[in-house]
């Protein structure tokens, strides 16, 4: 799609719970994390310094929770790209989004695996962070 040249901007949108398998830096990081050497897996923000054109953007609104081993600092500063990071602005876009659902112009039940009492929120919450049951996204209700 870019005749080899790469996307102008990539976006790491995962973050610290990436996963990748098969790759063998993302396999790296996951022994790493359960052997508590590395708090996080950036294999996707990787990919995305590798893939991005020279003078591109890296954007990145995954979280990261400390310290990023691996990470191709060489290709980036090489490539001259440039990195936007922050996590996304709730507060900013929450009403506009809301009323986009009231008025029927979006639909974002598609990411909604699970529907439940609030009562079993910590049961579902532990589902959610363990990756079990195909959990994406859970509607509790009070």
């Amino acid at each position: 799609m870019t005749k080899g040249r790469g996307p102008d901007r990539c976006i790491d949108a995962v973050g610290a719970e990436a996963h990748s398998h098969g790759a063998l830096d993302a396999m790296v990081d996951a022994v790493k994390a359960k052997m508590y050497m590395a708090t996080d897996r950036p294999h996707a923000l990787r990919q995305a310094i590798y893939c991005c054109r020279k003078g591109g953007t890296v954007s990145v609104p995954g979280v990261y929770l400390g310290f990023l081993d691996k990470v191709p600092f060489g290709a980036f500063v090489n490539k001259g790209l440039t990195m936007k990071s922050g996590q996304t602005h709730v507060h900013r876009y929450v009403k506009p989004l809301l009323q986009m659902i009231q008025d029927k112009k979006i639909d974002p039940s598609f990411v909604i695996t699970h529907k439940a009492p609030l009562s079993d929120a910590a049961h579902l919450y532990r589902t959610f962070r363990d990756k079990e049951d195909g959990c994406i996204k859970v509607v509790l209700k009070p």
